[in-house]
């Protein structure tokens, strides 16, 4: 009875930290339309500074004979746009809020996961459900993790879409009702390697997520997305490509050791340390892309969209592993649950 208790009150805390987190992926949403307007602003102003700067120029050379008379740039920067993100602007009220609500929403979230794991008497990521609810956990909680070194306010509003949509795909499709360890992960390794795995993914998420935001970067300083005004208010392309690069290096040093981890515990469980299992292969391919990723960069020069694009397919490949493989491939390693 106690554990279906503590099961329901897991669920609860679930849906109301996803309902928390809908408020606060909405505020980032609005914070990011306030900088398109602020930026909207700023670069209106520039304008204006520039124009009157222009007709001030031209009256005193007339007035002066047509001597030269040299006047001051308006400040404000190149094309008057706002201080970019983590250049110390002031929070919007929007991202109070936000991150407010991310962080409340985080605890109750970490209630959840501490419920169901008190209800199975385990470490709650030994299926499809309890891993999302985990891994949803520990994204957020490295994002804000990281956000204690460097501004990623501005990917707010993507972590929390992401965090809704795979929490939510989760708990609707792959919840299941608590039940005892298959014979093969009754072992320390299970609190080992999926820990770490987790760890690694959530790392690669929010790699991604600048990644693609470098793409869209790349295109506004090419002047091709104009209308893009709140990019203004993001660092450059160069700073978004650097930041994802180191976030991603250190997913993959946690990739590695989940590979070598996971071959140390299938030798444990079934005697031999690789069977080209599914789950195995493509755990393999995850560590090859995001290798590839990382050696093209520091060694054969790769910048742009072309190392931009590596980072985002090495984490859909992550996705791919998580559901597709999980879901539709058996194997040796069919723990989803379902």
């Amino acid at each position: 009875m106690v554990t279906a208790d503590l099961a329901y009150y897991s669920l609860v805390a679930v849906y109301s930290a996803m309902a928390i987190y809908t408020i606060s992926f909405v505020a980032f949403a609005l914070d990011l339309a306030k900088r398109s307007g602020d930026a909207q602003q700023a670069a209106a102003r520039a304008a204006k500074a520039k124009a009157e700067a222009l007709a001030t120029t031209t009256v005193s050379r007339s007035s002066s004979g047509g001597s030269t008379v040299v006047l001051d740039r308006p400040s404000g920067g190149a094309g008057g746009a706002v201080p970019a993100a983590g250049g110390g602007a002031k929070a919007s009220s929007f991202e109070r809020v936000a991150i407010a609500m991310m962080l409340l929403g985080f605890v109750v979230h970490v209630s959840s996961v501490v419920l169901r794991g008190l209800a199975a008497g385990r470490v709650p990521w030994a299926n499809m459900f309890e891993f999302s609810l985990t891994g949803t956990a520990i994204i957020v909680g490295v994002y804000l993790a990281v956000q204690l070194v460097v501004n990623l306010r501005f990917l707010g509003a993507y972590v929390m879409g992401l965090n809704l949509v795979l929490l939510a795909i989760g708990t609707v499709n792959y919840y299941v009702a608590v039940s005892p360890l298959p014979p093969a992960l009754q072992s320390a390794w299970l609190v080992i390697h999926v820990f770490v795995a987790i760890l690694g993914t959530a790392f690669f998420a929010i790699a991604a997520g600048l990644s693609a935001a470098q793409l869209v970067q790349t295109k506004r300083e090419q002047s091709k997305l104009a209308g893009l005004r709140f990019l203004d208010t993001l660092p450059g392309a160069e700073r978004l490509e650097d930041l994802a690069y180191r976030i991603a290096l250190v997913g993959f040093v946690l990739w590695t050791f989940t590979l070598i981890a996971g071959a140390i515990w299938a030798e444990r469980a079934w005697g031999r340390y690789w069977g080209w299992d599914t789950k195995e292969v493509w755990t393999f391919i995850i560590w090859v892309l995001y290798a590839g990723y990382i050696h093209a960069r520091a060694t054969r020069g790769w910048r742009g969209a072309r190392s931009s694009w590596l980072s985002i397919i090495g984490f859909a490949a992550v996705m791919f592993n998580f559901s597709v493989v999980n879901v539709f491939f058996k194997g040796l390693h069919a723990y989803s649950g379902l």
